[in-house]
């Protein structure tokens, strides 16, 4: 004769059942975003965005100038390693805890991720990027209507607004869950990135279509594990990138600002 407790416990839902349920539910909520909202964070999402985003490289360059990455298979592999090594355990995992200290008006909170994005830039280039992109970012909101606390918060952050901090609080106003910004935030990187790929290779728009393909079925579990990292986990250590961007500074002949 079972006991109560062993009853219960027999009626439990099975991990892996929970986990494609909690997967439904996110999508649900993802899809219930309303329409002005969706449109918007397409918008952030976009290479057009009028960042500054497509002038970099992220490195890529340099990878090509140093016939570590020489074709469409080597361009995916590169960004993806670049995803799951990178993105998943650094910027997205920032994008997601600013996204909630904006929201909550948290600013010694968003400061201190801002801080904590700022040392974690390996090199000059890297760190000039973030920066740069963090302040356009904030100029494009301000011309775009956004007068708040936290846009005067976000042009105070010392040394200076970061790209994953200012793009979490021009999503914060949207009625977007944290899995569906960070999606849009990935899916811009990947665009940038081929774009990048494009003519630092080159590479012809079938196979940037092919690369995009192949990121496309990465970036969901990225962004799921980015979500699941705690803050001791979080880190920005990719030591071959780093040399890479610093090599790129000296480079001869470039494309890209990194």
């Amino acid at each position: 004769m079972s006991t109560p407790g062993a009853h219960r416990s027999s009626t439990r839902v099975p991990p892996a059942m929970q986990r494609r349920l909690e997967r439904r539910a996110r999508v649900r909520a993802d899809a219930s975003l309303p329409a002005a909202d969706l449109l918007q964070l397409m918008r952030l999402a976009s290479p057009s965005l009028p960042v500054g985003g497509f002038s970099y490289s992220e490195g890529l360059e340099a990878a090509v100038a140093s016939a570590r990455v020489r074709d469409e298979a080597g361009v995916l592999a590169w960004l993806v390693d670049q995803l799951h090594l990178v993105l998943a355990r650094g910027e997205l995992p920032v994008v997601a805890r600013a996204l909630g200290a904006w929201r909550s008006d948290d600013f010694a909170r968003a400061s201190a991720l801002n801080r904590w994005f700022s040392a974690t830039r390996e090199s000059s280039e890297l760190r000039q990027q973030a920066e740069q992109m963090g302040r356009s970012l904030g100029v494009w909101l301000r011309n775009a209507g956004t007068t708040s606390a936290r846009l005067a918060a976000l042009d105070a952050l010392p040394p200076a607004p970061t790209w994953p901090v200012a793009f979490a609080l021009a999503a914060a106003e949207l009625r977007a869950v944290p899995r569906a910004v960070l999606l849009a935030f990935a899916a811009g990187w990947a665009e940038n990135m081929v774009q990048s790929a494009l003519k630092a290779v080159p590479l012809g728009q079938l196979a940037a279509q092919r690369v995009l393909t192949g990121l496309a079925a990465e970036v969901p579990a990225a962004v799921d594990a980015a979500l699941q990292i705690t803050f001791a986990d979080m880190q920005a250590s990719a030591p071959m990138l780093a040399i890479l961007s610093s090599q790129h500074e000296e480079q001869y002949s470039r494309l890209f600002r990194s």
